[in-house]
């Protein structure tokens, strides 16, 4: 559980994409143990329901909503229903995303576009659909990027790409609505275990490869970028806003000619 004790988070409430599985699960059970009054929003019912059980057990509250983030009107809905709900918004934290594996030579045009569309419009959608409800409270918005966005990665210009525009967008958005009291920030996870990013990005043995190139000699976990995304929300960054904070053990140093090894050779 996170080092915070005492319930900073308490009176606030938070809605996550992609709450039901993975880092957005993980962040959003953080959150509502901290005290924040949580809704989930995602394209599969069962999970969303699956981890507001979790957090109903554990004595907080969850709402879940079954939305897909590249449809405006329903995130907009979304918003709606959580201030509905719960009586306000103070945080939103984008953490739906779509990858897998593909050579850039035999990627499809769609292949490409689906993963911008959830990731990088999916993004914008959330924050357009909770900018009012957000800036009446003086909240804070996190994006949850990926180091793709700064590290030449094989197999991963569609991630990339969509990522990178997210690290933009956290810019330009922090400075677009300072004035309204909105803090905007994102997170940068290196390889996380037990993720489905994970399982689809690092099958088999190439776990094993990946893992020897963190300088800190593992992978992170749900909890760690948890505990990341915590403090990036809380009053104990009130004064950080625009910046991306690299949580990768030291991944990104090692800069990306290091994940060649995962390509098979070329004659």
């Amino acid at each position: 559980m996170s080092q915070f004790k005492d319930g900073i988070l308490t009176g606030k409430v938070a809605l996550i994409t992609g709450g039901g599985s993975g880092l957005g699960a993980g962040i959003a059970r953080r959150f509502a143990a901290q005290g924040a009054r949580v809704a989930l929003l995602g394209r599969t019912s069962e999970k969303l329901e699956a981890t507001a059980a979790t957090i109903r057990a554990a004595g907080g509250e969850a709402l879940c909503v079954a939305a897909d983030v590249r449809d405006y009107a329903a995130v907009d809905e979304a918003v709606r229903r959580t201030v509905t709900t719960f009586g306000a918004l103070d945080l939103l934290v984008c953490s739906a995303a779509g990858n897998f594996l593909a050579p850039a030579a035999t990627l499809s045009a769609n292949g490409f576009r689906t993963v911008v569309d959830i990731d990088l419009c999916g993004t914008f959608n959330a924050c357009r659909a909770a900018y009012a409800a957000l800036a009446t409270r003086k909240g804070a918005i996190l994006h949850i990027t990926a180091t793709q966005a700064f590290v030449p990665t094989p197999l991963q210009c569609h991630a990339g790409a969509a990522k990178a525009g997210i690290e933009k967008l956290t810019r330009d958005l922090a400075l677009e609505w300072a004035g309204s009291g909105v803090r905007v920030n994102a997170l940068a996870p290196g390889p996380i275990d037990d993720t489905e990013g994970m399982r689809r990005l690092a099958p088999g043995d190439m776990a094993a490869t990946m893992r020897r190139a963190v300088p800190l000699g593992r992978f992170g976990t749900i909890d760690e970028i948890a505990d990341a995304a915590l403090f990036l929300c809380s009053p104990a960054a009130s004064w950080i806003t625009g910046t991306t904070l690299v949580i990768d053990g030291g991944t990104a140093l090692a800069g990306g000619a290091r994940f060649l090894e995962l390509l098979a050779p070329t004659s």
